[in-house]
This record gives structure tokens, sequence and C-alpha cells, in this order.
């Protein structure tokens, strides 16, 4: 949620494309619409499309439906199909050189991580990897594969996929062992990162550490951003920050006004990280020095300056 990267994350990614697969049956959860399943107020299908937001073209493999950001639709032949199916007909819409792959329902996937993933794949320094696979992608905590949380050269499954389809007369309902086992693989362990949902269980646990204190305030300022169409990312540090000095140096119901009027400030000013950097520290300050006058040995803060003309005021009696 801030503008600031923190040490040791990776740098902006290449170009890339995205697959989401998001047509399965969902039979663990009763034929319920999985993507469409909220955990921390957002579907899950659109916390998988925030974390490849930077994908030159995404691309959703299922029947459409409105989505928090606009992505391309796809659909295997015949639908249900599998996920080969699926990731054939997705890979026919996009054209980069690299290809991240999802499922629709990771609650805890996020940019940094797909940014991980492309940069190994394209360094070849993923623990145990070769100098260039053709996919890197994340074990669960089990250390079992999940080759739909994975960036992949785009070539390789192409040549995979065409070879299955010679081989097996087309790849619908083939599973996707049958891909990844022809392709030179690294693993990353990610037990976060790599948790999906396919049972309610899965669902309970993700809803229920989304409300865990280290999460729940990022956790709701993106489901707000997605709620009012907001693509902004700015250091709520510093929000936080003013929010605490008015609460603390003028009065509590000052906190959610003064951030109020940050953000129509720095809507004002053009908007931009800046101009909302610009407006909390401008008004961190006036509330400091608000507090400062309510000290007993305060010293006069006012700016302005005696004319030339002013006159001592008479003492009284």
């Amino acid at each position: 949620m801030t503008a600031y990267e923190p040490p040791g994350t990776p740098g902006p990614a290449a170009p890339y494309d995205a697959v989401v697969l998001a047509g399965g049956a969902a039979r663990r959860l009763g034929g319920a619409d999985k993507p469409g399943l909220r955990v921390g107020g957002r579907p899950l299908l659109d916390r998988v499309l925030a974390a490849c937001a930077t994908a030159t073209t995404t691309v959703v493999v299922a029947e459409p439906r409105r989505t928090a950001r606009p992505v391309e639709w796809a659909r295997e032949e015949p639908p249900g199909g599998g996920p080969l199916a699926a990731l054939d007909a997705g890979l026919r819409h996009v054209s980069a050189e690299h290809v991240v792959v999802l499922s629709a329902d990771l609650p805890f996937l996020d940019e940094v991580t797909v940014r991980r993933l492309l940069g190994a794949l394209r360094t070849g320094d993923a623990p145990q990897g070769p100098a260039r696979p053709d996919g890197v992608l994340l074990t669960d905590p089990d250390g079992r594969d999940q080759p739909l949380v994975a960036a992949y050269s785009a070539d390789a499954l192409r040549r995979e996929l065409a070879a299955l389809a010679v081989a097996h007369g087309g790849v619908t309902g083939l599973p996707l062992r049958r891909l990844t086992a022809a392709l030179d693989l690294t693993r990353i362990s990610d037990p976060v990162a790599s948790f999906d949902c396919d049972t309610w269980d899965d669902i309970a646990a993700a809803r229920a550490r989304i409300r865990e204190h280290g999460n729940v305030l990022d956790e709701w300022i993106s489901a707000v951003k997605d709620e009012l169409g907001i693509d902004l990312d700015v250091d709520t540090g510093a929000l936080l920050d003013v929010a605490r000095d008015a609460a603390h140096s003028v009065a509590r119901p000052a906190a959610p006004l003064t951030t109020f009027l940050v953000g129509y400030a720095a809507a004002q000013a053009g908007g931009g990280p800046e101009a909302v950097a610009e407006a909390s520290r401008k008004a961190a300050a006036l509330a400091l020095r608000w507090a400062a006058e309510d000290t007993p040995d305060a010293k006069p803060t006012s700016d302005a300056k005696p004319t030339a003309d002013a006159k001592p005021t008479p003492d009284a009696g």
C-alpha cells in the first residue's frame, strides 16, 4: 500500500502477460462461483488480478463477468475442458516472451511475488534452478508444486502443448502434470502466496487471516480502492501519522476529517502520491503547531509581523 519499496523487493518487471484460469467447476465448494467469493471484501478473482496489474495483457479464461479492472476474455473449447485446454485458449491472446499463469483462487498472492517469479525466470537465480528455466513456480507448505502460481516462457508452453495435442489428439481433459513434467522448472517455497481456496474451510481460514491485526488495514484500503475505482498507491504510513497527530493534538474527531481534507487537497493539486505526501506533511505540521500552543510555556508562533506604524496597546488601567 505504499509507493516505497521495502528492502529486498524485486525491481520493476520487464513486459509480461498474464493468463488467469477462472472457469473451474469448484466441486469441493458445491459448485459455488469460486472466483466471485469474497475474501476481505473483494472477489477472489479481483485479488488475483491486482497481483498481476502490471501485465501488458491479462487474459481471464472463463465466462465474462464484472471485474475491478479491464481484462480480455477467452474460453476453452469445449467449456470445462480442463486446465490445459484453458491454458491453451488463454495463450492464444498473449504475445509477451514471458507469461504469468495463475488460478483465480489465490487470496494472498501479491505483486511482489509475481515480480519475484518473473525475476527468477529471467535470471535463473531461483533456488535449485537451471540457468534459464522454462518456468518458475511456487510450492506449498508440503512441498507440492503449484503450477498455477508460476511464470513461464510462453514459447516453452506452446511447444509442449503442441506436442501433447499431437500425442493425444488434443489437450482436453489432460491433467496439468502432463505439461509440467515436460518442462525444466525451478521452485520457490512460499506457503502464504501459494495458499489456494479449494474448500469452505480454506475460505474461512483466508477470511480469518485477512482480519488479523497485521493485515486488516492494508486489506481494507485495497478493498475501498477497488470499490471506488481508485488506482493510486500512496504512503499510508504518512496518512496514519496525520490522523494520529490530529487525534492527539486537536481532538479525536479531527482524525477522519483531516485525512478527508488531505485527500481533497491532493486532488485539487492534481492527485498522485507526491500531492498526497505534501498535503500530509502540511497537515501534520499544523497539528504539531496546534499542540505546541497548548503547553504552559508556549511561545507565540504567529507568522504575522508588526507593520511599521503599529502602536503598542496601552496597559489596562
